[in-house]
């Protein structure tokens, strides 16, 4: 406990120099925030696309592998909710309010703009759901999946603590309760809390842009901000009722709702049309995925911005909620 509490405080302080900063200095915070972003994702783009891919390719292994069939807890252990409850917290974890928003917005702006090509074509259309694919497909979940795995087996089959720096003890042996230990487990909630801001901040946009559409409420920070503390005191709420009262009810309707609006633009829609899409660009996804995964541009900076803007973005904005949606989905699991 003395250990974890080190690192609460640590990474408590930290978080709140950031904020602070933020406040006084807001101009030059989102400057040098800005500059940094983009420094990280130009320098470090390819370490980003073999990052994720090694993911990928590591939780194909663990599947297709005999490693695959080695339980998360112990030789007796039961699941502690059906299948279709904890298919509704991965996808409620996982993907969330993100979902909602870019599922929409992100094949909409390829479409205009799209990686390759003109903008506002046949070809555009299908480029842009095949991207949008890429970057919520099986890079996103295998990245989630390799963290929650490890965190799950040595937490409930090794009885280690529930931290990242636990998963690295076969490497790192008894460094893991040093130092180094704790700036493991600082720098993992240090990337949360930055991986949940952007998300929670995306939110609270979306939701005060329907709010302004559809009853005339301003659309501004102020807002904003009254709805990320209502957001706020909800998640203490739910989180405060435990994961098989207020998360699994949460996520279970969450999963309800996701089903009817599916089905509602399914068959309100063009329903020929919207499958036929969905296969096609299923198909062209699954077809070009080696490719997609590992585009980089070194010969056009006009196409090497905008992979740095959206799928290198994405590869660092998955690795970032891992800590976080890893330790959840190894508890649901």
């Amino acid at each position: 406990m003395k250990g974890i509490g080190i690192v609460f405080w640590i990474s408590v302080i930290i978080a709140a120099l950031f904020v602070l900063i933020g406040v006084i200095f807001p101009v030059p915070f989102s400057t040098g925030m800005e500059y940094a972003n983009s420094f990280i994702l130009e320098v470090f783009g390819w370490f980003y696309q073999l990052a994720a891919t090694f993911f990928l390719l590591f939780a194909l292994f663990l599947i297709f592998s005999k490693y695959g069939k080695i339980k998360l807890g112990k030789d007796k252990d039961l699941p502690d909710y059906s299948t279709l409850t904890w298919f509704a917290m991965l996808f409620s974890a996982g993907m969330g309010i993100g979902l909602v928003f870019y599922g929409v917005a992100e094949p909409i702006s390829h479409f205009a703009t799209p990686p390759l090509g003109e903008g506002g074509t046949a070809a555009s259309a299908k480029l842009g759901l095949r991207y949008t694919f890429l970057h919520w497909g099986f890079h996103a979940w295998a990245i989630y999946a390799t963290i929650a795995l490890s965190i799950a087996y040595f937490k409930f089959r090794k009885d280690a603590p529930g931290l990242m720096s636990a998963t690295l003890y076969p490497l790192l042996g008894e460094k893991t309760n040093g130092p180094f230990g704790k700036a493991v487990d600082i720098v993992a909630v240090f990337a949360t809390v930055f991986g949940v801001c952007a998300s929670l901040g995306l939110g609270a946009q979306q939701i005060n842009g329907g709010l302004n559409y559809l009853f005339g409420i301003p659309n501004n920070f102020a807002i904003q901000l009254t709805i990320m503390a209502v957001v706020t005191v909800l998640f203490i709420i739910s989180a405060g009722t435990g994961l098989s009262k207020g998360i699994k009810y949460l996520s279970n309707t969450n999963m309800i709702l996701a089903t009817l609006l599916l089905f509602s633009v399914l068959f309100i829609g063009p329903t020929t049309f919207l499958l036929n899409l969905f296969t096609t660009t299923l198909g062209d996804y699954v077809q070009n995925l080696p490719s997609m995964g590992l585009r980089l541009s070194p010969f056009n900076s006009e196409n090497a911005e905008w992979i740095e803007g959206w799928t290198i973005f994405y590869w660092a904005w998955w690795i970032s909620w891992s800590p976080f949606v890893g330790t959840f989905i190894a508890r649901v699991s």
